[in-house]
């Protein structure tokens, strides 16, 4: 079993868009402490943005998101990238790494997450393909469960193939509060509940973003809104069984400026510390 990284992360955090960038290297706003990327879209880049990125993990707490590296694909593991990558994590000190429990390639890329089939065999190969990782980057891996709108080969829930390869793995989870709840809507499940059967100590961290509403009984994962109240609620539910954990904001379309996402971090804020002040009145 690989040891942790110090859980240094904590708050609020914000997905780093260059859009922002400018902005955030003359101040982070209150209440970001810290910041996301996804790895390949900075890990070659040089020049003025490379200095700014540079300035901003020597000043600012950092994790990362991948996108590329494609752990449920029955392609071989791009060993060199996962050594670049390696690289990339320790020299700008960014101190956790999740990757999509998705697959983005067969015999070349496909430029979206698709769905694993949710079996007991392809639990096993996406497990074998973290540990892989785990022990290449020498640091825990989380996987993020993913929206999806198709499940082919099925043979086991979601809830169910998510806890085999976490166990199979030993790896941690990166909690996506809004895919829970686009999946619940979608394959008619109660979010609640699926909390309510994950375990909490492999819990590293938590996303949060919003949804396109396409019909009733129909939602597309998009990044591209703000969340909705049925999303804040389970937010709010995954703080009072596990704890308050370092949650991200994301927001990757119909990107505003940054002081317009401060409302949103804001309410991160609010409900974090709302949670911390009912657990201590409760332990009083």
């Amino acid at each position: 079993m690989l040891g942790a990284v110090p859980l240094s992360l904590k708050g609020v955090g914000l997905a780093l868009r260059r859009i922002h960038l400018d902005a955030l290297c003359k101040a982070i706003p209150e209440p970001i402490q810290f910041l996301e990327i996804a790895p390949e879209n900075w890990m070659r880049v040089g020049g003025r943005l490379g200095r700014l990125f540079r300035r901003l993990t020597e000043s600012t707490p950092f994790s990362a998101h991948g996108l590329s590296l494609s752990l449920g694909s029955t392609d071989p593991l791009d060993l060199a990238f996962i050594g670049e990558l390696k690289t990339f994590l320790d020299d700008h000190g960014i101190l956790a790494y999740s990757e999509h429990l998705s697959y983005c390639s067969d015999q070349g890329h496909l430029y979206d997450l698709m769905p694993i089939p949710f079996t007991e065999e392809a639990a096993l190969h996406v497990a074998r393909r973290i540990t892989q990782t785990q022990e290449i980057l020498e640091r825990r891996v989380a996987i993020e469960n993913v929206s999806y709108y198709a499940a082919p080969g099925q043979d086991m829930e979601e809830i169910d193939f998510l806890l085999a390869v976490l166990d199979l793995a030993d790896c941690d989870l990166l909690l996506d509060v809004n895919n829970v709840y686009v999946n619940s809507v979608n394959h008619q499940y109660s979010a609640d509940a699926f909390l309510a059967k994950l375990p909490g100590f492999r819990i590293s961290g938590l996303h949060i973003a919003g949804h396109y509403v396409e019909a009733d009984d129909l939602l597309i994962d998009t990044h591209g809104a703000s969340p909705v109240a049925p999303v804040w609620a389970l937010l709010s539910s995954a703080y009072d069984r596990f704890g308050v954990l370092p949650t991200l904001l994301e927001r990757d379309f119909n990107i505003p400026p940054l002081q317009d996402l401060k409302p949103e971090l804001e309410r991160i804020d609010q409900i974090q510390h709302g949670t911390m002040q009912t657990a201590a009145v409760a332990h009083g």
